[in-house]
């Protein structure tokens, strides 16, 4: 009985780090970026993009340093939590301090019209994404750029666990030495 009891304790031993831990934060997973941003519109409107797109200053787009043509981003203003989803289709200068620059419709859904730039937060939609990233940067990520993978971990309440066929009495006293 003793032994059965001792392989019982060591293995609940570990169960307060997937029962009672903190969650991984899959949502903070997906900010990729942090920084200030910008946006463009009458000037280069209806001129041709880096992607060789036409711009549109009225559509959700946005232009970014690296982050390959089309990638689907939740960009939020971090003065006001006020939040777009733009679409890379242009490219910023290597030398740019701006981590994004927004359409004038994609910046007037932050309200940083009036401020013309704003500190933001850059998401991507979903894990996959990540994923993809990583794979399109093959190891050669920007350094500014932040890619993390969490697996969801499997959380559970002590109780769930099985123990058919076992009975034990834990008021009765028991040693055990590792």
């Amino acid at each position: 009985m003793k032994n059965i009891l001792f392989v019982l304790l060591m293995l609940m031993g570990p169960m307060p780090l997937l029962a009672g831990g903190p969650k991984a934060d899959v949502g903070d997973s997906l900010k990729i970026q942090e920084g200030v941003a910008s946006y463009y519109g009458r000037k280069f409107h209806l001129r041709k993009t880096a992607s060789g797109e036409i711009f549109d200053m009225e559509r959700m787009t946005a232009a970014h340093k690296n982050l390959p043509f089309g990638t689907m981003l939740k960009v939020t203003n971090l003065k006001n939590d006020k939040v777009v989803w733009v679409r890379v289709n242009d490219r910023l200068p290597q030398n740019s301090k701006r981590i994004i620059d927004l359409s004038r419709a994609a910046a007037t859904e932050i309200d940083m019209v009036k401020d013309g730039l704003a500190k933001v937060k850059i998401e991507v939609p979903d894990q996959a994404t990540v994923n993809l990233l990583m794979s399109h940067y093959q190891g050669n990520k920007p350094e500014d750029i932040r890619l993390r993978i969490y697996e969801e971990p499997i959380l559970f309440d002590k109780m769930d666990l099985c123990m058919i066929g076992f009975e034990i009495d834990l008021a009765e006293k028991v040693e055990v030495s590792i």
